[in-house]
């Protein structure tokens, strides 16, 4: 937030006009929505973990 500012008194200074807008995702609404749904059960204990001398068992069922 602060190199905004720098650069909206930048621009100021020059006497440009200069406006921001929020950008628009690049990822679908339900793929974000899965990913925050994944994270919260990261939180809640709700997943699993499988240690790395036994990554290959697993992988290979």
């Amino acid at each position: 937030m602060e190199q905004l500012a720098a650069i909206k008194a930048f621009a100021k200074a020059l006497k440009m006009s200069f406006e921001t807008k929020e950008m628009e995702s690049l990822y679908d609404p339900e793929f974000v929505a899965k990913i925050k749904q994944s994270e919260q059960q990261v939180r809640e204990g709700k997943n699993t973990r499988i240690k790395n001398e036994d990554l290959n068992n697993y992988l290979s069922e």
